[in-house]
């Protein structure tokens, strides 16, 4: 089996399905990428048996039809160090494929292609088109807020939701909560709830640019798949339920407070250098028109911010993990944020104060 191509047509589809691999998979063959020539078309798969990715590109010319398993890892590295625009030809016979291109040779051991898993045929019961940068979007807005590695494992993933003309995503690790909607009036979608893992939501980060392309989405029983002109991405879903989220939105919140997103973050940012590295705690004063932010750590050191704001309700004073508060103010993309809050002991909702696009409710801390 021959063939050969130009190294930045391997290099693009390499990459994408690259992200795919299994790093420490007791599986050797999780470690490889399944070449597959048909013609002068040439598929590369990778998977880790929770994602799939496949791509696609074009081969200059070839010997017979067949496939082939080459690790993944040792391959992308001699790619990436090879000259631009280098010839690559590839000779595979038993056990290995021999690479060469000008004066270099490698010869890299294969695996039989026949024991490559694939994951099964299956069709999406929900499916639509969504631009690149809405689906980036939505995805971006809310990911920071999954759980990580909780034994509740609903948590480590993001739910993705479907409701007449309405995407949504919500993500959640119990002490934050993260909703992004997007509204199509050409949608007609049906009522639809699936959890995608955390490694998944990574990798449609990796791959969608922002741009104003669609891609197509599928949702299935056990999958999600996103096809585009230039990749197909699959992966399984968290089998369980996710948490009612709407059930522990504030309804109380009683006092509005808008302000300059960037100012606060930037104030917020300075004093997060004295928390407490552990538990980030600071400590928010709201008066009537100052917000004094107070920060301390065990080695007895003390930051003290304070920001100019309306604030025409009683005085109210507040703690926050203050991460979670600079990652909601790292999301919103409006200059100015809307902060809505009821009593010390009351989550807080913010939202970007134009748009209202995402919402975020973030729980206190006793400090």
């Amino acid at each position: 089996m021959k063939f050969s191509l130009n190294r930045e047509s391997l290099l693009k589809p390499l990459l994408l399905v690259s992200g795919a691999v299994e790093r420490k998979s007791t599986l050797p063959i999780l470690g490889n990428i399944l070449f597959d020539i048909n013609g002068s078309l040439l598929t590369l798969t990778a998977t880790d048996l929770e994602l799939e990715m496949v791509a696609h590109t074009d081969i200059d010319n070839h010997g017979e039809d067949g496939k082939i398993t080459i690790p993944a890892r040792k391959l992308l590295d001699i790619c990436k160090s090879l000259p631009e625009n280098s010839l690559l030809n590839f000779n595979a016979a038993d056990d290995s494929v021999k690479l060469s291109s000008g004066r270099s040779k490698y010869s890299l051991s294969t695996l039989a292609a026949d024991d490559f898993p694939n994951i099964e045929e299956w069709k999406g019961d929900v499916e639509f088109k969504l631009l690149k940068s809405e689906f980036l979007r939505l995805i971006e807005s809310t990911h920071f807020s999954m759980a990580n590695q909780d034994v509740r494992y609903y948590l480590n993933g993001m739910s993705i939701e479907s409701e007449g003309n309405e995407i949504r995503s919500v993500a959640t690790d119990g002490h934050r909560l993260a909703i992004c909607k997007i509204s199509n009036e050409s949608l007609v979608l049906p009522a639809r709830q699936v959890i995608v893992p955390r490694k998944g939501i990574l990798e449609i980060i990796r791959l969608l640019a922002p741009v104003d392309e669609e891609v197509q989405v599928y949702l299935g029983s056990n999958h999600i798949r996103i096809i585009d002109t230039e990749f197909s991405f699959t992966s399984k879903l968290v089998d369980g339920r996710f948490p009612d989220y709407r059930r522990v939105l504030p309804r109380n919140g009683d006092k509005i407070f808008v302000t300059d997103k960037e100012q606060l973050r930037q104030v917020l940012s300075r004093a997060s250098i004295l928390s407490n590295e552990k538990f980030k705690g600071v400590r928010l004063n709201f008066l009537n028109s100052l917000l004094k932010i107070t920060a301390n750590n065990p080695e007895q050191e003390q930051a003290e911010e304070e920001l100019e704001i309306e604030f025409p309700y009683e005085e109210l004073e507040i703690g926050f993990n203050v991460s979670y508060v600079l990652d909601v103010l790292n999301a919103i993309k409006d200059d100015k944020v809307k902060f809505t809050l009821a009593d010390a002991n009351s989550s807080v909702v913010i939202e970007g104060a134009d748009t209202g696009e995402a919402l975020y409710v973030v729980m206190p801390m006793r400090l």
